[in-house]
């Protein structure tokens, strides 16, 4: 049985894993970006999509 501590828990775990995914990639330098195939203004879907899932 989940308790809402349990889900509390997980729930910071997540954000504070988007958070850190997110800072990561906004911050890379936009060659090293590009050149993995990826803009730094997607750093907050790229991210979400990281730590959540893919939206349905």
């Amino acid at each position: 049985m989940i308790t809402v501590i349990d889900m509390l828990k997980t729930a910071a775990r997540n954000y504070a894993a988007y958070r850190q995914t997110r800072d990561e990639i906004a911050n890379l330098p936009l060659d090293v970006a590009l050149d993995i195939g990826i803009y730094p203004g997607d750093a907050d879907r790229i991210a979400r999509e990281a730590v959540y899932g893919k939206a349905a």
